[in-house]
């Protein structure tokens, strides 16, 4: 008999990994939306307050879709991607590999999710590959000059995308096995940010057109 736990009860908040950046971009946009909308709101005349307001209804939830919301939640069991417009869960025993190109993604079931999250940098990549190929050359040096003082950095520089992608990929090899981390992946829509941005860019396409 199966031993194979529950998989809509797991705590996701063991590892969390979003972009920094992202979230400070996203606040900075939202204030300047707020200084923008607000302003034609209570100065502007005609139908300019309510073309503020579908502005900023459509605006919000594409400005939080995109820098705030996005995050990747991990435990020992599964990861929990929430992506801009979906939320895709991925017990590790679905998952077939988790890696980074020109972006970071996870490979489930025949299908591919981009990780929003987790941006690739190729400037810090092409940094990283420098310094490992400094470190490299240094410890060559230092094996065939015993007794040398050449110091060598004791782990070499990774990019952090690249990063991220191997330390999730360590839990998706070392989870697959667990009873709890058996399972599809599920994939839901968010609507709470869709029907806004829709609702939004409706009420703003019929009042350009009334003008």
């Amino acid at each position: 008999m199966s031993s194979q736990q529950p998989t809509d009860e797991p705590v996701y908040e063991d590892r969390v990994y979003r972009s920094t950046m992202g979230v400070v971009s996203g606040v900075l946009l939202l204030a300047l939306t707020a200084w923008l909308c607000g302003d034609a709101v209570l100065r502007g005349s005609g139908n300019t307050p309510w073309i503020a307001l579908a502005v900023a209804l459509c605006a919000v939830p594409l400005i939080v879709a995109f820098t705030i919301r996005p995050a990747v939640f991990a435990n020992d069991d599964r990861m929990r991607v929430r992506n801009p417009f979906r939320i895709i869960e991925l017990p590790w025993a679905a998952v077939d590999a988790v890696r980074s190109g020109y972006s970071a993604e996870v490979l489930a079931e025949g299908s591919k999710y981009q990780l929003w999250s987790v941006p690739v940098s190729l400037r810090e990549r092409k940094k990283a590959n420098r310094q490992r190929l400094r470190h490299e050359g240094l410890r060559d040096r230092e094996e065939r000059s015993p007794g040398g003082k050449t110091p060598v950095p004791a782990e070499p520089m990774r990019a952090s995308a690249d990063r991220i992608v191997d330390e999730l990929q360590r839990l998706a090899e070392r989870g697959a096995e667990r009873a709890g981390a058996q399972g599809s992946v599920r994939v839901q829509w968010s609507y709470e940010i869709i029907a806004p941005a829709v609702a939004g860019a409706l009420l703003l396409i019929v009042l350009v057109a009334l003008r």
